[in-house]
């Protein structure tokens, strides 16, 4: 589905401004006339209100931006003597809990969270793992070692070697480097040269040379990426993301495709995440949650855009079909809604 759209989309990683200002395609920006000491207030007799008043507490998360949510934090530790993230767990259950308690983390250490919750136990999420590594800047991948070595005493990088193998591995530890160009400015000389490359590393030869699709795939900005994968139909009879389905398999080749989608359209990429998490029997709360919170400051009013252009109805719709209670209406308030 994302492939039929992501021709038109090629520029849309390229930032617009208006005024020598980048445009905001969150759907959380800073609340005007913000008084922390208030909220903090406001939120104290939520949670300390006879049932818990579920519906002002979030309408404060979701009206706050994350740094505001910080302030609060500090103010109404200061003055209740907890932390409000200890107060909201005895107050809130459930999937409303966990997308509250994400609202509190700086982006960085809910970044971290999700590395620590994706790797630790039984089985590894790989897709969360990609998800966030390919869709980070590089300086937030820097942020995100830093703090999970602050809070979980373990180098990512460690963590990463232990819990994954193979090319995939290899792939995983490269997005890691954070070495990924992030110009706008595309060279169509160098698209063409990867174009031919990544023919010869796979279509071309016996096997697959999976280092040099690593190498691309992941040091490359988005835009370049784009015009490579133009390129490369003049060198194949195949579109990229087909010949990369045909000579990949397993973790990597969904590690590899995701990046590809990232690169052609990242609004779209997340579209197709909760779309997958909404359709069919279940759920998947998890993924709800992350992605609106992770892209309520970046590019959630792009992805609800998205959403509706892919599959005919909005975001909105879908989340109040398959969510209930407190939950759903966080989750639409997070959208933009109201």
């Amino acid at each position: 589905m994302l492939f039929n759209l992501i021709n038109d989309k090629i520029n849309l990683q390229k930032e617009t401004f208006l005024i020598g200002k980048p445009v905001f395609y969150g759907t959380v920006p800073p609340y005007p006339n913000f008084n922390a000491s208030n909220d903090a207030a406001v939120l104290k007799s939520a949670i300390e209100s006879k049932g818990v008043d579920e519906d002002v507490i979030n309408a404060v998360l979701v009206k706050r931006n994350n740094e505001q949510r910080q302030k609060i934090k500090a103010v109404y530790e200061a003055n209740a003597g907890k932390k409000l993230e200890v107060a909201l767990k005895k107050a809130l259950k459930s999937d409303h809990e966990d997308i509250c308690l994400a609202l509190l983390m700086p982006p960085a250490y809910y970044d971290a969270f999700l590395f620590r919750k994706a790797t630790k136990g039984v089985g590894t999420k790989e897709d969360v793992l990609v998800e966030i590594l390919a869709t980070r800047t590089n300086q937030e991948i820097c942020e995100i070692k830093k703090v999970f070595k602050e809070e979980y005493k373990e180098e990512l990088e460690d963590v990463i070697k232990n819990e994954t193998s193979g090319d995939f591995n290899k792939a995983l530890l490269a997005m890691l480097q954070a070495n990924k160009d992030e110009s706008n400015v595309v060279d169509m000389a160098q698209a063409k040269k990867d174009a031919e490359a990544l023919f010869e590393a796979g279509e071309n030869t016996k096997g697959t040379n999976v280092s040099t699709f690593i190498d691309i795939l992941t040091t490359r900005s988005g835009p370049q990426l784009a015009q490579t994968f133009q390129q490369y139909t003049s060198v194949s009879d195949n579109t990229f993301p087909k010949a990369l389905e045909k000579e990949m398999k397993h973790d990597i080749k969904h590690c590899l495709m995701d990046i590809v989608k990232c690169a052609w359209n990242t609004p779209a990429f997340f579209a197709e995440k909760l779309h997958l998490a909404i359709k069919g029997l279940g759920t998947n709360e998890a993924t709800l949650t992350r992605v609106l919170v992770s892209r309520s400051e970046v590019d959630l009013k792009k992805i609800v855009e998205e959403y509706r252009a892919m599959y005919g109805t909005s975001l909105q719709e879908h989340i109040v079909k398959d969510t209930s209670a407190y939950y759903q209406k966080i989750l639409i308030g997070l959208c933009g809604a109201g």
